[in-house]
């Protein structure tokens, strides 16, 4: 499949603004934020399809078993409905597919990267009141139930494989080559989540440089979220003056070096340096 191809500049602007105000809420919804992205990324996902993904999260909740117990419990339940009988679980295939980051897609294709199969089990889970939340394991997220002295982790994208801890240790080791430690089994935010979620987009993103649109919305919607890494700026600053933006992208870059002068500035000189010769393609 292609990219999507992105929505109106108007209907961009609305689902942006939408995206902002849902990210400042007291208890930001996940799979609200997950289709705005998607939506800003693919213009076939209108009011009307976005509704239904939402519809579909319910209705796969509605087939869990009511109130299966232990943590251990609700991890198989989810397993055998999400991953055995709706075969939801992802390939290394997935991880070259800008679908494999959109929830409405996931849903759909029912395969994904592992980020956007743990909201899958997040959402449906939550809905069914289950003791659950996202664990951002370096290089692998997957889903943990229950408190942390009981915690059991689930891997989406291995249909739901109910973890050991030697498991964990060994996704965490292929990943840094480094022992796991206790931080990485806290539970995630929804906000953390969606910032990995177009992380994940960007790096897709980078790896394609024809795709610099693609890198452009997701480091925008990044600087949306209340918290994000100032480099974000630097990165959209780049973006636009490679994308033939000169004027925007040199104002950025010019705004960027006055937050980097604060603590450095040689690096800030070195970034006016790049907003001039950004001016100077004008010419």
């Amino acid at each position: 499949m292609r990219s999507p191809r992105p929505p109106s500049p108007g209907r961009s602007a609305e689902l942006r603004r939408r995206f902002a105000e849902e990210a400042r809420c007291e208890r930001p919804d996940l799979s609200t934020l997950c289709l705005l992205l998607g939506a800003v990324a693919d213009g076939t996902l209108d009011e009307t399809a976005m509704d239904e993904a939402q519809v579909e999260l319910d209705r796969l909740a509605g087939e869990l078993p009511h109130r299966p117990g232990t943590p251990r419990a609700w991890a198989l339940a989810l397993r055998d409905l999400l991953g055995g009988r709706y075969g939801f679980h992802g390939t290394p295939d997935d991880y070259r597919r800008l679908e494999s980051s959109l929830l409405h897609e996931v849903l759909r294709r029912r395969r994904g990267l592992p980020i956007l199969l743990s909201v899958v089990w997040l959402e449906v889970a939550r809905r069914a009141g289950a003791p659950v939340y996202g664990v951002a394991l370096p290089g692998h997220f997957v889903v943990g139930f229950g408190e942390a002295e009981g915690q059991v982790l689930a891997d989406p994208f291995d249909g739901g494989r109910v973890l050991t801890g030697a498991d964990a240790e060994l996704l965490v080791a292929g990943a840094t080559g480094a022992p796991s430690e206790a931080s990485m089994l806290r539970p995630a935010g929804s906000l953390d989540v969606v910032l990995r979620v177009l992380n994940n987009v960007r790096a897709w993103a980078a790896a394609r440089p024809e795709q610099s649109g693609v890198a452009l919305w997701a480091v925008e919607l990044s600087l949306l979220l209340p918290s994000h890494p100032a480099r974000l700026r630097y990165e959209r600053a780049r973006l636009l003056v490679g994308r033939g933006d000169f004027r925007d992208g040199a104002r950025e870059l010019e705004a960027y070096a006055e937050v980097v002068a604060a603590v450095d500035e040689p690096a800030a000189e070195r970034i006016r340096g790049q907003a001039r010769a950004a001016l100077a393609l004008l010419n």
